[in-house]
């Protein structure tokens, strides 16, 4: 027997499976935690340049109302000191008008901030406003870079020691570096911290998915893998509740990270992929496992059972063999799908993340908005459970030229009208979300088997240049407030027109070789009915919403 037939035998999702995912899933939970509590932690509430002349100072800072936009001159400047009639003389409106048509090169009093909706935030500790605002981006996009950083390293280490023990290890860390952070004594240490968390959250994601469908048949890895997802989409909408009643970054980082200690108990639990044993040469720990697993499901293997040499050999044959990113882009077919795919992972990880990190533009409640953009994550992914089968192609346009125009349409709204700018923006939510879980089989579908894995990989890493752009592109409001969302609305677009020129995957063969991208390939004939060999291990978690 093979792999395959053995899960087949022994139950490919049964009850040692469905535990398995109960594992997989609880850390899904804390994973959402860290990829946003940033929303809540470095928020910058609305905030006056404190004067040193008092009556200024006295007048305004009990009317933060007064200051539309964070970034304007009135929250960045002092008034003149040439203005000798106190302010405390003129209603609100004249003395914002005079600061606003007097105010000095910069603020030399530092900032008194609102406490209406946050009591304290890192952007309030550390000033983080005005000249010094493009730290707040700036660390966000180097906790981004720790993801893409985790998904090259701790991927290398999982194939040479196991899922299992980088779980374990990246857990650990990402608890006790989450929990340090919430005791950094400067900016720049809670930066490097995040930046270390960041690392195992790929570290984390990538295994215990890979882990999960290594041990599950091929008729319910789908199925499963949403189930992770939605798990994510929990924890997205549990933050908001968190966040609502704790107000303190600092209590607020350390809620979310020491609950990671309670993972101790995996050491006990979790259990080893039998795969990589096999793939490894360790057969006869990777037959303890498979019995144990059989056992549980109540179907015991027979003890004569034995891996055949054949699926031992064609095991060492595999790891022997080279392949390289080259030859995603060496032939013309297969470089205009390997560009295209690339793109698309790109663009659609940015603009989540563009669009999930900075919800308090839409100028509703930003602890309501986030709940929204959480609930949305579940019919989103469960959408696509019901388009991909009929087809790939437009199911992957359709999404991101929805969540392209609800994007473009945000600029058009007024200010007042905050509903309906946030209802567009959770429209595009929708959009990208449901296209996000669709490039995950696009891609395993479009690259042929012998470099899928090279492909994939590929595109986690644009992915998370993406995500480490999503931050960056905020800068743009200091020339324009509709910058990011144009660029976010134009971009999404362009990738539903690229998706045109990729080919149809819906019930088709999957392409093996590369000389099947090129040349006639039997699974693009009029009449191919058989069903679509999907492989689902080769969709690599690096990216879950």
């Amino acid at each position: 027997m093979n792999f395959d037939e053995i899960l087949a035998q022994i139950g490919g999702f049964g009850k040692f499976q469905k535990i398995l995912y109960v594992w997989i899933c609880l850390p899904q939970i804390l994973l959402a935690f860290h990829m946003l509590v940033s929303v809540f932690t470095g928020a910058v509430p609305p905030h006056l340049c404190r004067s040193e002349w008092p009556s200024s100072h006295a007048a305004l800072s009990s009317n933060f109302s007064l200051v539309a936009d964070p970034g304007a001159d009135l929250a960045c400047s002092a008034p003149g000191p040439d203005r000798g009639s106190p302010l405390l003389q003129l209603n609100a409106s004249d003395a914002l008008a005079l600061i606003n048509s007097h105010a000095s090169a910069g603020c030399q009093g530092g900032w008194e901030f609102s406490k209406e909706i946050f009591h304290s935030t890192v952007a309030t500790e550390w000033d983080l406003v005005c000249d010094n605002a493009n730290l707040n981006n700036i660390g966000a996009s180097i906790y981004m870079f720790g993801l893409l950083i985790g998904a090259v390293v701790f991927g290398a280490l999982a194939d040479k020691y196991g899922r299992r023990p980088i779980i374990l290890v990246g857990l650990a860390i990402q608890t006790t570096f989450g929990v340090g952070a919430a005791f950094a004594p400067n900016f720049y240490i809670y930066v490097i911290l995040r930046f270390v968390v960041g690392t195992t959250i790929s570290a984390v994601i990538m295994n215990a998915f890979v882990l999960g469908t290594e041990w599950t048949g091929s008729k319910h890895r789908m199925l499963a893998g949403v189930i992770t997802d939605y798990f994510f989409g929990f924890g997205y909408i549990i933050l908001a509740g968190l966040a609502y009643l704790i107000r303190d970054w600092r209590k607020l980082q350390l809620a979310i990270s020491a609950p990671g200690f309670l993972f101790i108990f995996y050491i006990w639990v979790l259990p080893k992929s039998a795969r990589w044993l096999m793939a490894n040469d360790k057969n006869e720990e990777a037959m303890d496992l498979i019995r144990k697993a059989a056992l549980m499901n109540g179907k015991p293997l027979q003890d004569d059972v034995e891996i055949s040499q054949g699926y031992k050999d064609k095991l060492k044959l595999e790891e022997k063999k080279k392949h390289t990113v080259v030859d995603l882009v060496r032939t013309p077919k297969m470089r205009r799908h390997s560009l295209i795919i690339f793109y698309l992972w790109f663009v659609n990880v940015m603009v989540y993340y563009g669009l999930s990190l900075n919800i308090s533009d839409f100028g509703m409640n930003i602890y309501l908005t986030q709940l929204i953009f959480g609930l949305v994550e579940m019919p989103a992914r469960t959408i696509t459970l019901f388009t991909l089968n009929r087809s790939r192609k437009i199911s992957q346009l359709a999404f991101l030229a929805v969540g392209g125009v609800a994007c473009l349409l945000t600029i058009f709204i007024p200010d007042e009208l905050s509903i309906i700018r946030t209802v567009l923006a959770m429209v595009g939510k929708f959009g990208i979300t449901a296209s996000l879980s669709i490039v995950y089989i696009y891609s395993a579908e479009v690259f042929p088997t012998v470099i899928r894995q090279n492909g994939i990989g590929m595109g986690s890493m644009c992915a998370r240049a993406g995500g480490v752009l999503a931050p960056v592109i905020y800068l743009l409001r200091s020339f324009s407030k509709s910058a990011p969302m144009m660029l976010f609305g134009l971009l999404t677009l362009l990738g539903a027109g690229l998706t045109l020129l990729l080919p149809e995957t819906a019930n088709k063969h999957l392409p093996d070789t590369i000389e099947d991208v090129e040349g006639a390939n039997p699974s693009e004939e009029e009449g191919s009915s058989e069903p679509l060999r999907y492989e689902p291990c080769s969709k690599n978690p690096d990216i879950i919403a």
